[in-house]
């Protein structure tokens, strides 16, 4: 059997989740379950809760890996919970557990998992017009050494089209 690609959402968590992020991480959660792949998250609120519950809603498999020892941190439609202890240091595990990485808007601590992601040459794409972290890497670079380009995305499909699309070339 082969090994399913895993894809990690990743943006705001409860403290800067618009219902628009809400609805596109949901509808990227669905597509990923649909595409047959794991959905990855940091397990916790905001947009890892949405995409978790579209996956789960589509018949996905949804793993989040928390920052907390505690599995009872991560949202209800996590099906796997990795309570991984580490603090915000668990973002690189995150990025490295991840085939791709797709962004919907995001703070610091998604710029923190774009850079981890950026330094191991991880595929991203963001969806546009979603603001923060994601909006200002957008068919750019993070820093001069070009390691990965952040391709931009219409919608959830896209984004989801796109990242199998990169993986699988």
């Amino acid at each position: 059997m082969a090994k399913k690609l895993q894809i990690l959402v990743i943006g705001h968590n409860d403290n800067g989740c618009t219902e628009e992020h809400s609805q596109i991480a949901y509808e990227i959660g669905s597509e990923i379950a649909k595409a047959d792949c794991v959905l990855l998250t940091g397990g916790l609120g905001g947009v890892m809760k949405a995409a978790s519950h579209g996956a789960h809603d589509a018949n996905g498999l949804a793993i989040g890996i928390i920052p907390q020892d505690d599995p009872s941190f991560a949202n209800e439609f996590c099906d796997v919970v990795i309570p991984s202890g580490m603090g915000l240091t668990r973002d690189f595990l995150n990025a490295l557990s991840a085939d791709g990485i797709i962004i919907v808007g995001g703070g610091s601590g998604t710029l923190s998992e774009i850079c981890a992601a950026y330094m191991y040459k991880k595929p991203m794409v963001a969806i546009r017009g979603t603001g923060g972290a994601a909006e200002k890497f957008i068919d750019g670079y993070v820093d001069h050494r070009k390691n990965v380009k952040i391709i931009g995305v219409d919608s959830p499909k896209d984004a989801v089209r796109k990242i199998l699309e990169i993986i699988t070339a």
